[in-house]
């Protein structure tokens, strides 16, 4: 039997391979439209007590629209609360004034407007439908976390979930104003990013980053506002100068936050929302007095403030809604209609929307209606 050796000679292959092409591509499509957003405050010297407008923050917003005479950016209400005056930072590097057109603290959502000769060259972002979001699919966040040096940073990951419940908190007195539904993602999202756009592979933007979760032992889980809620609250804001939810028709605050020795009499629970005083005709029809404590909404556990205002945006001025109260020790089952309040302004300037140069000191967070549920009209 004859025999036969195959000499095995290696064979040399170059190979180019493009990482993260998608990524490149939307970087490059999506960058001109995000901007810094700086917050000037009033910072009073101690020593001469003069007052001079200084940075005091810097967020992200992102351009979805414009017209003949300004472009409209959405940003997170957290970036510009309190201010005095605001300005974009475009990715030329310009500074250009803005003005808060609206802001919503109870979904974290507030729209400025720069001159549209700014912006003349950019086509505005377009939005995902944030139902269709995948788990597991790419997400990419843009913006300006740490400050302007490091503005246009970009960063990806996936979306790690499409739903999560996060509470939504005044940055100022750290309260707890509502719980939304928020899509999860490991894109790394710091300080600064807030206010910026999670987008697709296809650049479309899938929601705005507004949280991350910071404790020892924990990371790569940051939060972003669905594009769906985003688009019906901008939209409103830029309709109004403000965002419109449901209202009760009265003021109060959780039980719990009352000092024990006011608690209403008699009362056989520890938790629910006190109510300290009925503002609206539909509430007092309803039945609603001052001393009830509500401890359901449709049948759903009311524990606190949150959780009533929670439950509450899950519908619609007009509505009717059933609420379980406490009147002393007497359990009732109420019937109301809802009324319709606006969102507060929560800058330092006032509306410039509708209302345009108006201007208020007083705050929108008044203790004893932090939600603004005494705000009822028809």
């Amino acid at each position: 039997m004859a025999s036969s050796t195959s000499a095995m000679t290696p064979v040399s292959r170059q190979i180019n391979v493009s990482v993260n092409n998608g990524i490149t591509k939307v970087f490059r499509q999506v960058e001109p439209d995000v901007m810094g957003v700086v917050n000037y405050g009033q910072v009073t010297n101690y020593f001469s007590q003069s007052t001079t407008l200084q940075p005091v923050g810097v967020g992200t917003g992102v351009l979805f629209y414009k017209d003949n005479k300004y472009g409209y950016v959405v940003t997170n209400n957290h970036v510009v609360q309190g201010s005095a005056k605001v300005e974009a930072v475009l990715y030329s590097g310009k500074h250009v004034k803005a003005d808060v057109i609206g802001t919503d603290p109870y979904t974290d959502l507030a729209v400025i407007k720069i001159p549209v000769s700014a912006v003349k060259n950019i086509t505005p972002v377009t939005f995902a439908n944030s139902n269709d979001i995948q788990t597991g699919e790419t997400a990419i966040a843009i913006g300006t976390p740490m400050g302007l040096a490091f503005k246009d940073s970009v960063t990806s990951g996936i979306v790690s979930a499409k739903s999560r419940i996060m509470p939504v908190e005044n940055p100022q007195s750290q309260q707890t104003l509502d719980y939304q539904a928020v899509i999860q993602t490991d894109a790394p999202i710091n300080p600064g990013n807030s206010g910026g756009p999670l987008l697709n592979i296809k650049g479309q933007v899938m929601g705005i980053n507004s949280s991350k979760i910071v404790a020892q032992g924990f990371q790569g889980m940051g939060f972003a506002i669905p594009s769906n809620e985003v688009q019906n609250i901008a939209d409103q804001i830029m309709k109004t100068g403000h965002a419109t939810h449901p209202a009760i028709g009265i003021t109060g605050d959780s039980l719990s936050a009352l000092p024990q020795p006011y608690w209403p009499s008699n009362v056989p629970v520890n938790y629910g929302v006190w109510v300290h005083s009925v503002t609206s005709a539909e509430a007092k029809k309803a039945g609603l007095q001052a001393n009830d404590v509500i401890v359901a909404l449709d049948g759903k556990p009311v524990k606190n403030m949150a959780d009533l205002r929670t439950y509450l945006f899950q519908h619609k001025p007009g509505e009717t809604v059933t609420l379980e109260v406490y009147q002393g020790n007497v359990k009732k089952t109420l019937t109301l209609t809802l009324g319709k309040m606006a969102s507060p302004n929560t800058t330092a300037q006032g509306s410039t929307g509708n209302q345009s140069g108006s201007s208020s000191s007083v705050s929108p967070y008044d203790p004893l209606n932090p939600f603004g549920l005494g705000q009822f009209s028809n």
